[in-house]
């Protein structure tokens, strides 16, 4: 899914093409013993200059094309059309499928004038297209195609309608360039995470595009769905990107936007009908109003907890359910649990986390063994002998017995820990047993 270097390349073309007719009636020598005319043409004075202007823009191959435009700007480097021949040289390279020499060419316009718009929106595509390949220069790239984007922006205030285009092709070309550097503003926005930006920019971009562009309106799509908070429009664009993709793309495309669906809506209800609104829609955009109910909010831990007191036994508890009422602010359903279980003594399995022979820092709920982070602190009856002190990331199993806790951050100390193996019996003389973790906070 690349903005492709060619199609861009076919509006630079498009308007070259104008441009060598209006340079060639334009361009005309003057004669000698005739009055100069006032005119806004540029002009070459110099019938050799003039002959080897044209000579070389008229050739149909790209290879004697460039060649002809390469020896012209050699021979006539301060040429008045040197702007215009370096122009025909970047179609003439992107026409014979050398990428680097079309890309120098564009670099050698901005030399002449920094603000041309056609070179401008050739790197600011190229740059773009280099970072949605990947690897080690794709940052820069992205950061290169921003920065063309932004400068074609701003050049574009000023741009003039080529001579000899009428009015409405002229309007497409503008939003064409617009597309172009509006898609790459948005696309280096993205690559940092500054959705509003990219948000913005890929809509200006879709809604100036003359056919709907596959990386603007999928990349316009993830900018709305990757949000916080997520923008639901996103979910129309997607579809729509799904409609523009080919081969095992759409299926991608498609389920990477249920699964977001269902994030946001709480579950799949809705999503075909959704899919066969968009799929049917002749519009690139969503209609008016358009909008998808958001799942409600889930319960807080502070009603979680409540619930959990009046369904389940504090006794029966897992520790996760422990450590998710005795941190949830519900004062009323943490004394509940903590004076039922508050001095007595419990078996249980957890994460090390690190470990001495006096004590060990364990993780006890699926959560904090994922972060690495301890939730338990077992001070040992008897020192740990040297050869049965467990490793980081070891599972243990032990006994101890509830003394206090902390709840936020929440960490619950264990007095008269002892060392258990598989079958629940003090460990003396075997190594710590590995068990996977049966403990997640719901």
């Amino acid at each position: 899914m690349k903005k492709s270097l060619v199609t861009m390349l076919l509006v630079l073309a498009t308007a070259a093409l104008v441009q060598q007719s209006a340079a060639q009636g334009a361009a005309q020598p003057a004669q000698a013993g005739q009055a100069a005319q006032p005119t806004q043409k540029k002009e070459i004075k110099d019938p050799a200059e003039y002959n080897s202007y044209v000579n070389a823009i008229q050739q149909t191959s790209p290879q004697l094309k460039s060649q002809g435009l390469e020896a012209f700007l050699q021979t006539y480097p301060n040429s008045v059309m040197k702007e215009d021949a370096l122009e025909q040289l970047m179609v003439a390279y992107q026409q014979a499928n050398d990428a680097k020499k079309t890309i120098d060419a564009a670099n050698r316009v901005l030399q002449v004038n920094p603000n041309n718009i056609r070179a401008l929106a050739l790197l600011a595509g190229y740059n773009r297209q280099i970072a949605l390949q990947g690897g080690p220069q794709a940052a820069q790239s992205a950061q290169q195609a921003e920065q063309y984007g932004q400068k074609g922006l701003q050049a574009l205030q000023s741009m003039q309608k080529p001579e000899g285009m009428n009015d409405a092709d002229f309007v497409k070309l503008h939003n064409n360039f617009t597309a172009i550097f509006d898609g790459a503003v948005a696309f280096g926005a993205l690559q940092k995470k500054d959705f509003a930006t990219a948000q913005k920019d890929f809509r200006e971009a879709v809604g100036d595009e003359t056919q709907p562009d596959l990386v603007d309106v999928y990349q316009l799509g993830t900018a709305d769905l990757e949000a916080n908070p997520m923008n639901p429009e996103g979910f129309w664009f997607i579809i729509k990107a799904s409609q523009l993709a080919q081969g095992t793309g759409q299926a991608q495309i498609l389920d990477y936007g249920r699964k977001k669906y269902i994030r946001y809506h709480g579950s799949e209800d809705g999503w075909n009908d959704l899919v066969k609104q968009a799929q049917s829609s002749q519009s690139i955009l969503p209609p008016a109003g358009f909008t998808v109910a958001a799942a409600p909010p889930p319960p807080s831990p502070a009603e979680q907890a409540a619930d959990l007191v009046k369904s389940k036994d504090p006794k029966q508890m897992s520790f996760a359910e422990w450590e998710l009422v005795l941190s949830s602010g519900n004062h009323q359903a943490a004394d509940t649990v903590w004076n039922a279980i508050k001095g007595k003594t419990v078996k249980l399995q957890a994460a090390v986390i690190g470990a001495t022979a006096n004590s060990v820092q364990l993780a006890g709920s699926d959560d904090d063994i994922e972060a690495k982070k301890a939730d338990i602190t077992l001070t040992m009856d008897k020192p740990i002998p040297a050869h049965l002190v467990p490793q980081a990331g070891a599972m243990m199993a032990f006994q101890g017995t509830v003394s206090s806790y902390t709840p936020n951050p929440f960490l619950m100390t264990m007095t008269d820990g002892i060392l258990l193996d598989k079958n629940g019996n003090p460990l003396t003389t075997a190594a710590p047993v590995h068990h996977p973790a049966t403990h997640k906070k719901p």
